[in-house]
């Protein structure tokens, strides 16, 4: 049987990367599927891959960093589903550098997405969901919110608030029916490595690909998809005795390194 069915899910970032393969996968157990983005042409494009494939599925333009937007969104997603069970907080951005060379323009821009963004997207929610008896939520943190690699200054700052606001939601709203947790995604492959390789190592594109794999234990990057694997566990009833936890999505990055 699916595992979600007729669940409203709010998921920032979904047209694209890691956000689309949970909004497929939600989709595919029966959500009701509501993407938030900024990207349009993404958004129309998930859609319409979604609803071929027989899911139910809307999106709306939104920058999670406005606080005033994501209200409105939010209200309205309310307003025509009836109740939000569901938010995914996805939507962030990458920054490579370290304390010296990251320019306090681009430690600022970092923290309103990757913050402030998930902070504005779960108080949004969060009113209708005390209200209508609880809900659940999941926060894109990442393996260096508890760990550090070479120059992500401003990217590990931002997810170590974040899965500190993981565990400062659940504590809070337990006794509301809220359960919020935290995936931590170790390197995972999507089109922003792809990226990330071709503009830094031009040239280089497969051997950068294989040593970049080869950090994580497991041998290779994670698949968005095995990330979306994990969100829907902790989304379903089965997870209903869990909240509060970072968990580790990352080949035994963690751990066995």
């Amino acid at each position: 049987m699916p595992k979600l069915t007729s669940k409203t899910a709010i998921i920032t970032g979904g047209a694209s990367g890691i956000g689309l393969a949970i909004a497929r996968l939600f989709a595919s157990e029966g959500a009701i599927v509501e993407i938030l983005d900024r990207n349009t042409d993404e958004m129309s494009r998930a859609v319409e891959e979604i609803r071929a494939a027989g899911g139910t599925v809307a999106a709306e333009a939104c920058d999670v960093t406005d606080v005033k937007a994501v209200e409105e969104v939010t209200g309205r997603i309310h307003a025509r589903r009836g109740r939000i069970h569901i938010l995914i907080n996805n939507a962030g951005v990458a920054h490579v550098g370290n304390a010296l060379s990251t320019t306090p323009e681009d430690f600022e821009r970092v923290q309103r997405v990757n913050v402030f963004g998930p902070a504005n997207c779960l108080r949004a929610a969060l009113k209708f969901m005390v209200v209508d008896g609880g809900g659940c939520i999941v926060n894109l943190a990442s393996t260096v919110s508890v760990m550090a690699i070479t120059d992500r200054f401003a990217y590990a700052t931002s997810k170590g608030a974040v899965l500190s606001m993981t565990y400062s939601v659940a504590k809070d709203f337990l006794d509301k029916g809220v359960r919020c947790n935290a995936l931590l995604p170790g390197r995972v492959h999507t089109p922003f490595v792809d990226g990330f390789i071709a503009k830094n190592y031009p040239g280089r594109e497969a051997e950068m690909f294989e040593k970049l794999s080869k950090t994580q234990p497991i041998g290779r990057m994670g698949e968005p998809e095995e990330v979306a694997a994990a969100a829907l566990f902790l989304c379903c009833d089965e997870a209903s005795f869990i909240t509060g936890i970072g968990l580790p999505v990352d080949g035994g990055t963690l751990t066995l390194r």
